[in-house]
């Protein structure tokens, strides 16, 4: 008897931040699965076209539905409408977030509020919605936040104190969500990239100084490329996978390693 151990085209899968970059590109991976593709963004004419390319590339269900993570009001009325209209939500992918850079002296308080209420804030309370909207009620759900290599470790050449903080706070917020929620059959993992292509890291990746200090500061000596971080997300969203949580998985070509 042979098994697809990555066969998801029973679950609903929500992807926030799912406008661009690495949201899409997860999205695309799990939509290969078979998965059912809800994608979360404030834009909604962007996150309407990646659910229309989504539908007929893979040939799975995908939606678009509005979502402003920072506030708890849009938060709930987007899952309902996902439980509305799909009945359950199998999988949450918390990747929308933002990158504050800047020496930590010249921060502003608005700065570092912001980058909380994105990236560690609003993760978490689209994470407590679905939880207790949705996985609880079920006794199963896949949580995978997206944090950082920077959630893990400092840097030296792009100062960026607020995002290692609230990618840090992501960090350990997934380990005391996995062990608060593991007899509910809800495995919560996190996801830390290194330096991928996307929107917000465009310029920087490009310049001669990040080219140089991706080869002295990354065993793999590049960038990582589109559709290196799917294989993580597919894994941890995987209906198979049920004795993995609490865990904190660098994708980061080895830097985190040095």
């Amino acid at each position: 008897m042979t098994r697809n151990y990555f066969d998801m085209k029973d679950s609903v899968a929500i992807v926030t931040g799912a406008s661009s970059g690495l949201g899409v590109q997860m999205a695309k991976a799990l939509a290969n699965q078979g998965a059912t593709i809800v994608c979360m963004a404030r834009r909604q004419n962007l996150i309407d076209e990646v659910a229309a390319e989504i539908r007929e590339t893979y040939d799975v269900n995908a939606i678009g539905i509005r979502c402003d993570i920072t506030d708890t009001e849009s938060v709930n009325a987007a899952v309902d409408q996902v439980l509305e209209k799909y009945g359950r939500i199998d999988v949450l992918v918390n990747n929308a977030g933002t990158g504050a850079v800047a020496p930590a002296e010249d921060i502003t308080d608005e700065q570092f509020e912001n980058e909380f209420n994105i990236d560690l804030f609003g993760s978490f309370k689209v994470t407590r919605a679905v939880a207790r909207k949705a996985m609880i009620p079920a006794g199963y759900g896949r949580v995978i936040n997206i944090a950082s290599m920077y959630g893990l470790v400092g840097n030296k050449v792009a100062p960026a104190s607020p995002y290692h903080a609230a990618k840090g706070g992501v960090v350990n917020l997934t380990r005391a969500l996995a062990a608060e929620w593991g007899k509910y059959g809800i495995t919560v993992n996190a996801i830390c990239p290194g330096y991928f292509y996307t929107p917000l890291t465009q310029e920087t990746l490009d310049s001669e100084f990040f080219q140089a200090n991706a080869r002295t500061m990354i065993p793999m000596e590049r960038y990582g490329n589109e559709g290196e971080l799917d294989t993580a997300a597919i894994f941890l969203a995987s209906p198979s996978t049920t004795y993995v949580t609490g865990a904190v998985l660098p994708v980061d070509g080895g830097y985190t390693a040095m």
